[in-house]
């Protein structure tokens, strides 16, 4: 990571009281977790590493008595069979062995070697040549937690004599003395062993993952606080890991929803300009309403129709300086659907569209009577919008501009209503950016605001625009009608 995230807070044990990471909790943070994920495991270790190893002391322990008493035996064999060597006596041995008696089966024979006499106590015993790695581990358990004062037997084969059998007989509070000091030993080197790899594996760990996501966290949270300063952005490190892979899409994250807010305010400041405009707008038309209205009574036929053509335009344009500066103000207006004869829409706002963008070959399929519930204003929008689209790009076409609407029914009962050209099609670009607002125009100059602003009317009915097929031949739209009633010749 570069300078522009990083802070004294990357550092082991230090903390910023104002950062949301920094958080009082024992295991609220990622280096204690860490800290305590390592003791953790230290302590498990610890367990897996001291039975095993007790218990192997322990058995160690045994085959040195039972070697010891072996000694003892043939000592006693000598002291038998030489009278000059009288002096060393049978308390002697068994004080160097460290024993109550030493017998030995040899040769069948099971000879008693050295007896110090006859002594009170429980006896255990501990046979070393058939007890299991697990019976081991529960006679040291048993030895460390036993009361003392007991006996234990041990029998084992000496070394260099498999064929003998050594029977040792001896008191137990040694050899548990013996287990808690190597206990103690052992503790103190897992403890030095463990607390030194603990601190590298800590160290590590925190330097390489822990401190990196801390930057990351960190560099979140100051680009939160002010998106705008370029200062703030992550730069990514260069890792190929995973973190790298993080703090890459982080930065590319940032800089999109950078991008996004300077959008934002732009349009914020062309809405409030457009807000301005529209209000001086509507006091125009309103006097072109006049106008219109002083037409649509004339007497002559022709005029009269197009003066009510002219108030029906003239209406819409009010009504949207109106949404417009409701928009302005935040306040989205909502559709009101009403029953609407589909047909009748669709060939007014084709002749209005073909009257401003050009003549076309005009063919419109759609049932009569086919009735849909739909904001009237929304709707005839909607169909504008698709067709001026579709005559402006047909506009270059040598063979004569065509444009047709058919219907179909779904089997859910969704109304498709196509709209087809003879268009050039549309190009790659607009077709990966084609109900985007100011990014999916095929038009020099277009701004794109047709097809977004008629998926979002239509959407607002429960309804869909989608583009079913673009090619040289031509493009076909599909609006998606949620309902629609039964055509009355039906």
């Amino acid at each position: 990571m570069t300078d522009q995230i990083h802070t004294d807070r990357d550092a082991p044990g230090t903390a910023d009281a104002a950062s949301p990471f920094s958080v009082g909790g024992l295991t609220d943070s990622l280096p204690r977790q860490l800290l305590l994920l390592i003791i953790g495991f230290i302590a498990l270790s610890l367990i897996l590493v001291y039975f095993p190893s007790v218990t192997a002391y322990r058995v160690q322990w045994m085959k040195d008595r039972a070697e010891a008493a072996h000694l003892a035996a043939l000592a006693a064999d000598v002291v038998e069979d030489q009278a000059e060597i009288a002096s060393m006596t049978v308390e002697e041995l068994l004080q160097g062995v460290g024993a109550v008696a030493v017998s030995r089966v040899r040769d069948g024979i099971n000879e008693l070697m050295l007896y110090g006499g006859p002594v009170e106590a429980t006896l255990v015993e501990a046979d070393l040549r058939a007890t299991t790695a697990w019976e081991h581990l529960r006679g040291t358990i048993d030895t460390l937690f036993a009361p003392s004062g007991r006996l234990l037997r041990i029998r084992a084969e000496p070394e260099g004599r498999p064929g003998e059998l050594i029977d040792v007989m001896l008191e137990e509070d040694p050899l548990r003395a013996e287990l808690f000091a190597f206990s103690r030993r052992l503790l103190v080197v897992s403890i030095l062993i463990a607390v030194s790899v603990g601190a590298v594996v800590y160290a590590a760990l925190f330097q390489f993952f822990v401190r990196p996501m801390r930057q990351l966290a960190t560099g979140m949270q100051r680009f939160r606080e002010a998106p705008e300063d370029v200062s703030r952005l992550v730069v990514p490190s260069g890792r190929r890991n995973e973190i790298g892979v993080a703090e890459e899409e982080l930065a590319r994250m940032q800089s999109e929803i950078r991008q996004a807010l300077q959008q934002r305010e732009r349009l914020a400041a062309l809405g409030e300009a457009v807000a301005k405009i529209s209000h001086d707008l509507r006091n125009v038309l309103a006097s072109a309403q006049l106008v219109s209205d002083r037409l649509a009574m004339d007497s002559d036929e022709r005029v009269r129709k197009m003066g009510e053509r002219l108030v029906r335009a003239v209406d819409r344009g009010v009504r949207l300086c109106e949404a417009t500066l409701a928009y302005g103000r935040t306040e989205d207006r909502a559709a009101v659907p009403q029953p609407i004869d589909l047909r009748a829409l669709i060939e007014e706002a084709s002749a209005d569209a073909r009257l401003t963008e050009g003549e076309a070959d005009w063919s419109n399929a759609v049932e009569e009577g086919v009735i849909v519930e739909a904001d009237p204003d929304y709707a005839y929008r909607i169909f504008l919008n698709l067709f001026r689209n579709a005559l402006q790009a047909m506009k270059m076409q040598e063979d004569g501009a065509r444009l047709a609407v058919s219907m179909t029914r779904d089997a859910e009962g969704l109304l498709h209503i196509l709209v087809e050209d003879r268009g050039p099609g549309l190009p790659p670009k607009a077709r990966d950016n084609l109900f985007k607002a100011f990014t999916g125009s095929s038009r020099k100059g277009g701004t794109g605001l047709g097809l977004s602003i008629s998926r979002e009317l239509a959407r607002a009915h429960g309804g869909d625009i989608v583009l079913v097929d673009t090619g040289p031949d031509g493009t076909v739209f599909a609006v998606i009608w949620p309902t629609a009633g039964a055509p009355e010749s039906a």
